[in-house]
């Protein structure tokens, strides 16, 4: 291999060189065509090579590309936001925060979760509450609200301890309970924690309303975000919804949490929002949390040289109209509908899929030890065998955490919105394919089917 200067994902590992995408598909410089079973990293929602983005592109381009924030305004910024905030809640205004990547964007929200408190002269509200096994960003203040122990691990002594909460993980209930008899057990955890910490130190509580990377799509009962937004309102602590993953229609609604009709105080956006056209993610807070704000220090104490540039808001207005003209967020109910019983009748098949869960098109699979819940161990790297055989059959999936966060096994499919019925069938296809090769090599730690899952002992 000729040397590079590239830092890449693993850096003793080569990748194919893409040549060109076009719609679902992906092409490499060898000619292979592979289906983009994961829209790259749940990013690229509308598919590959859409002109009226590469237009609006081309056309903001020819006019400026940049501006500075505390100089200029521009048209295409502004109308985006205006849109945004008619897409989050017709009820309600939301002002917007643009910045460059979704660990940024949950960050700023951190920010102006305390500066709303310190506004209001409550400085002791500073400490933000998340779950374990949730993931908002990669740098040190959204890394320290993530619940993601294997990205945690290196950074530990930096980090602070705001993941404290369980998951509403139902295949592996933390307290071996059984929904709905287990009455939004984990839900209740978060007002045990606000009791023992103390409210008067909780500025806002952060969660994923589909949890993407550290989850597999994992997904909440009816009832939880209810009964969540209750205990928050409750102890006067701000709700921050991460749908860096989940908003502008990946999962059928245009907002993850219109699932349960629940409305954040913040939210955060990132990936669909350029749908990989355009690095660009944002902060919405609504206009209780910008009163004490605008009536006080009339600053938002956060700032990116490249935020509300007006190439990438002309780029994601494109992608939004695109949304709206192609009606992609049912649309992505209904293929979503379809794929999950694509991969019900998978689950049937391979005694080692434990659970097939999500909304829309954002939907997990988590793997097990064959006719058991038993978590796989991570020395098996078995996540990165599916990603890596499914690839060699010209199909590209999400590789996810699940389990206790260590040990566990799960992969993400979740295809640009656009994708029709007969590449669905041709997604599922590639995927028993991918499966049944597996089959025939799995490890000798999986094919002892009298093991027991002693996490739910």
């Amino acid at each position: 291999m000729a040397h590079t200067y590239l830092i890449k994902p693993h850096l003793h590992r080569t990748y194919p060189t893409v040549k060109f995408a076009k719609g679902i598909y992906v092409y490499d410089t060898n000619g292979k065509k592979y289906v983009d079973g994961c829209s790259g990293a749940v990013t690229a929602n509308l598919g590959h090579g859409v002109q009226e983005v590469i237009k609006a592109m081309s056309k903001q381009a020819s006019k400026v590309a940049f501006v500075y924030r505390s100089q200029f305004t521009n048209e295409a910024a502004e109308m985006l936001a205006e849109t945004l905030s008619q897409r989050i809640d017709r009820d309600t205004q939301y002002w917007t925060f643009f910045v460059n990547s979704g660990s940024e964007a949950t960050e700023t929200a951190m920010k102006i979760a305390i500066q709303y408190w310190q506004e209001q002269g409550r400085k002791g509200k500073n400490k933000i509450l998340s779950r374990w096994l949730s993931y908002h960003g990669i740098t040190l203040g959204a890394l320290s609200m993530s619940g993601h122990p294997a990205r945690r691990a290196r950074f530990v002594p930096l980090l602070e301890d705001f993941p404290i909460v369980s998951p509403p993980y139902c295949f592996r209930c933390p307290y071996h309970l059984t929904f709905p008899s287990c009455q939004w057990r984990c839900a209740d955890e978060l007002e045990e924690a606000i009791v023992r910490i103390g409210a008067e130190h909780i500025a806002a509580f952060i969660a994923e309303p589909i949890i993407g990377a550290a989850g597999a799509a994992m997904t909440p009962p009816d009832g939880y975000y209810e009964r969540i937004r209750d205990i928050c309102r409750r102890h006067e602590i701000l709700l921050i919804a991460d749908e860096i993953m989940t908003g502008l229609g990946r999962t059928g609604k245009m907002m993850g949490l219109d699932h349960w009709n629940v409305q954040a105080d913040i939210v955060t956006l990132g990936k669909g929002l350029g749908a990989g056209y355009t690095p660009i993610a944002a902060t919405l807070a609504s206009e209780r949390v910008m009163e004490p704000i605008l009536n006080g220090s009339g600053v938002i104490m956060s700032g990116h040289t490249l935020s509300a540039n007006p190439l990438s808001a002309a780029v994601a207005l494109a992608v939004l109209q695109y949304i709206d003209k192609h009606n992609l967020v049912q649309h992505a109910h209904e293929m979503g509908s379809y794929l999950f019983t694509k991969l019900q009748a998978l689950q049937k098949k391979f005694a080692w899929i434990g659970d097939v869960r999500g909304k829309g098109l954002l939907l997990g699979i988590e793997f097990v030890t064959p006719n058991t819940k038993a978590m796989i161990p991570s020395d098996l790297a078995f996540t990165d065998t599916v990603v890596a055989t499914a690839q060699e059959h010209g199909l590209l999936v999400y590789p996810s955490a699940s389990g206790n966060g260590k040990d566990g096994a799960a992969i993400i499919i979740a295809p640009p919105l656009t994708i029709e019925r007969a590449q669905i069938d041709e997604l599922a296809e590639l995927l028993e394919r991918t499966f049944s090769r597996i089959e025939q090599h799995l490890p000798n730690e999986m094919k002892r089917n009298d093991r027991h899952d002693k996490s739910q002992k």
